[in-house]
C-alpha cells in the first residue's frame, strides 16, 4: 500500500489533549474552550476560542456570526467566497457576480474529532452540488504538495437530488443526498427540495458509522473491516483507480482514527447553519 504522509497541522479538544497541548478549560456557564491551529503549519501556534454547550452537550461550532475554528482547508484563513448569511454560512457559487475576484476552497473547522456525532443543517440553490466531509485530514503528496480534501475525507452527499444530474449517477443512487458519497446510498431518500432547509446527522462511534437525512437513519456501515476494503475496491476510490484514496479510506482517520469536519467548494450556491459536534 502506498505511504501517505500526514500534516501535523491539527487542533485538540482541551479535554483530549496530549501533555504538550495547551490546556483548555470548560466553564459551569455552559462553554468549553478549544485550542485550533491556526494553519497548516504544525500544531505550535493555536487559536483560542469558548463555544457554547447546548443541554444535551452539543458543542455549537457555528454560531451564525464568525468562523470562529474554522479555515480553509490547507490554508490559515477563511476562503472570501465563504460569507456568512442571515445567520448561515454560505459558498456564493460560481454563477453569482459577487464571487468575481474572490477566492473559493473547501473549508473545515479546525479540530480532528475521534468519536463524535455531527449535526448540520443545509440547503441548496436550484441544481446545486456540494458536501460534508468528515475524519478528513490535511494529506502531503510525494512532493510535499498538499492533497486535495476529497483524498480523505469521507462524504455525506449535499445535492439538489432533482435538478443536479449527479443524483443519477453512481451506483443505486449512492450519489444522492446524505449517501456516502459513491459508496453506499441513503435509504429511504427523504430530502426536502431546493430552497428548504434539510438536516443531516453524522455519527461515528467506535468505527460505526450512521447517517441520518430528516430526522430518519438513512445507512449505516464499518470501517477498518474486510467488507470496507471490499467496498472500496469496488468503487471509484479503487487501490487501481485511485491509490492515493484508496490508501487513506483505508485507514480513515489515519493511524489515530480522527480528522476534521468540512464543507465542500463544488462551484455552487449552498448554505449551512446550526453546526454543532457531541464528543462521544
Amino acid at each position: 500500500m502506498k505511504k501517505i504522509i500526514f500534516s501535523i497541522a491539527i487542533c485538540l479538544l482541551a479535554m483530549n489533549a496530549s501533555a504538550a497541548t495547551p490546556k483548555s478549560t470548560q466553564s459551569p456557564k455552559g462553554t468549553v474552550t478549544l485550542y485550533c491551529s491556526q494553519g497548516f503549519q504544525g500544531p505550535e501556534k493555536w487559536n483560542k476560542h469558548a463555544y457554547k454547550v447546548d443541554k444535551n452537550g452539543y458543542i455549537n461550532i457555528f454560531d451564525g456570526s464568525s468562523f470562529a475554528g474554522w479555515r480553509g482547508y490547507g490554508k490559515s484563513y477563511v476562503p472570501s467566497r465563504w460569507i456568512i448569511d442571515n445567520g448561515a454560512m454560505k459558498f456564493i457559487g460560481n454563477k453569482d457576480e459577487a464571487a468575481k475576484g474572490k477566492e473559493g476552497g473547501d473549508i473545515i473547522f479546525a479540530h480532528q474529532f475521534k468519536n463524535f456525532e455531527v449535526s448540520i443543517d443545509w440547503k441548496v440553490a436550484k441544481g446545486s452540488n456540494s458536501g460534508i466531509f468528515y475524519l478528513a485530514k490535511e494529506l502531503t503528496n510525494k512532493n510535499g504538495n498538499i492533497e486535495s480534501i476529497v483524498v480523505s475525507g469521507l462524504e455525506s452527499q449535499v445535492l439538489d437530488n432533482a435538478n443536479h444530474p449527479d443524483a443519477k449517477l453512481g451506483k443505486d443512487g449512492d450519489r444522492q443526498s446524505t449517501s456516502l458519497y459513491d459508496l453506499i446510498p441513503a435509504k429511504p431518500q427523504n430530502q426536502k427540495p431546493y430552497g428548504e432547509w434539510n438536516n443531516t446527522v453524522i455519527r461515528v462511534q467506535n468505527g460505526l458509522v450512521t447517517h441520518f437525512q430528516n430526522g430518519q437513519q438513512v445507512l449505516q456501515y464499518r470501517l477498518w473491516t474486510p467488507e470496507w476494503i471490499q467496498l472500496l475496491q469496488t468503487s471509484k476510490f479503487s487501490e487501481k483507480s485511485w491509490p492515493e484514496a484508496f490508501a487513506a479510506f483505508s485507514e480513515a482517520g489515519g493511524p489515530t482514527h480522527e480528522g476534521f469536519i468540512g464543507l465542500q467548494d463544488h462551484g455552487d450556491d449552498v448554505w449551512f447553519r446550526n453546526i454543532k459536534v457531541k464528543v462521544l
